[in-house]
């Protein structure tokens, strides 16, 4: 069977290498890919946001399955207008999809269904919400209403700070913002929980730990994401529970009341306070980078996943997952997440010596002329599993130093909670 893979980032190089693993795979294609998805597929250069020329490049090409990496094209309801031409496709539709489109809409599903998360107020004018912040307790979170690739969140912990993120959500950082949301600030720490549903029944995807800081310590700006291990040292039994029956089930019933089912990935990103589960947020799609930490544990066919989905028959598959811990360091183009350089050579990818068990996941990368250039902010991922964290930071440790990439710049201390 043939499938197409929409995106060109870590997440798609590494749905696109577990796809290739599997028997029933004659051909992969990715819109538009990078030069890592190159090796194992064919990019075709199309804009994602172009649904006509997508459906008809699907149509000529006769692909059996779609499945759709990003949220852009998942909030703007490319999943609706394929399932219109009877095409296979994997990913949630547009009103499912307002989890991570609309901030508001998932906080006031919360409200409704008794979801436990951070306390909030929804301003529509800049003045209001400055007003708002002179009797606000800090540190506060202030949040764009809109997609903004996990960037759209600020940890302010004095009134100029919040002002200064007020101003630069209205003022277009991330897009048209028409609102944005003042949120309680919970003092804990973060995991990443990941389930896979066809819309009736969903099964555990697995956890991570993000990095989303650009500095060691987690200091500095927020990201699209510096790296990640996968599992959380946060999960226990308890907790889990607490997760599905809290958050995950009310989700879905909620979205089920107002007459739709979720299919597809969906991505809790969680505060764990007192050993209590909060919802910071969803995203309607795997993480990146914690795809990158996730997937390569995966023993199960995920072309069976995916089909079993999108036929609503999810419950007849058995998950086997490599008992592995999983690590994963992004590298970045200088200057990045602010303005960076773009069509800089990688020099040296050619030593990089990956063992079992190691992976090179491209993100923003291009191949021109047999060179790879680095054309994005986030430009790769070196991925380890191994039977301990310490081990696989030491394998990605070992390969960052042979790249030696100076035009690039990486977190050292990614995973430091879980490695001594």
């Amino acid at each position: 069977m043939k499938v197409g893979i929409i995106g060109s980032g870590g997440r798609e190089h590494a749905l696109c290498q577990s796809l290739k693993n599997s028997s029933k795979i004659s051909k992969i294609f990715c819109f538009p890919g990078n030069a890592g998805t190159s090796e194992i597929a064919e990019n075709v250069v199309l804009d994602f946001n172009n649904f006509e020329d997508i459906k008809n490049f699907i149509i000529e090409k006769k692909i059996d399955l779609v499945v759709v990496g990003p949220e852009k094209p998942l909030v703007e309801g490319l999943v609706d207008y394929l399932e219109k031409f009877k095409i296979n496709v994997f990913g949630p539709n547009k009103m499912a999809a307002q989890l991570e489109g609309s901030k508001i809409f998932t906080k006031q599903l919360c409200q409704k269904y008794k979801i436990p998360t951070a306390k909030f107020g929804i301003f529509e004018k800049k003045e209001d919400a400055n007003d708002f912040l002179k009797k606000t307790n800090f540190p506060t979170v202030i949040k764009a209403d809109n997609l903004a690739s996990g960037k759209g969140v600020y940890i302010c912990n004095n009134i100029k700070e919040a002002h200064f993120a007020v101003n630069e959500i209205f003022d277009g950082k991330f897009g048209l913002a028409k609102n944005l949301l003042i949120e309680e600030f919970l003092d804990g720490e973060e995991m990443s929980y990941f389930i896979i549903s066809d819309g009736l029944e969903f099964k555990n995807f697995g956890t991570a730990q993000d990095h989303k800081r650009v500095l060691e310590g987690d200091k500095g700006k927020n990201t699209g994401g510096m790296g990640a291990y996968s599992p959380s040292r946060l999960l226990t039994k308890d907790i889990e529970n607490k997760i599905i029956d809290k958050i995950i089930k009310p989700t879905l019933k909620g979205l089920s009341d107002l007459g739709t089912q979720y299919k597809g990935f969906l991505y809790a990103g969680l505060m764990i306070v007192n050993d209590e589960p909060y919802l910071i947020e969803y995203n309607v799609r795997m993480g990146d980078p914690e795809c990158q930490t996730i997937l390569p544990k995966l023993k199960t066919d995920l072309v069976e996943i995916l089909l079993a989905c999108c036929n609503k028959s999810l419950n007849q598959i058995k998950f086997d997952w490599l008992d592995k811990k999983s690590l994963c360091v992004v590298v970045c183009s200088n200057g990045y997440p602010d303005e960076y350089k773009k069509n800089i050579e990688i020099e040296n990818l050619n030593s990089i010596d990956l063992e079992v068990n190691d992976y090179l996941f491209h993100a923003g990368t291009e191949k021109k002329n047999e060179v790879i250039l680095a054309i994005g902010g986030r430009v790769l991922n070196f991925v380890s599993l191994s039977d301990d964290f310490n081990k696989a930071k030491t394998k990605i440790m070992k390969n960052l130093n042979k790249l030696n990439w100076q035009g690039g710049f990486y977190r050292k201390d990614i995973g430091y909670k879980v490695i001594d």
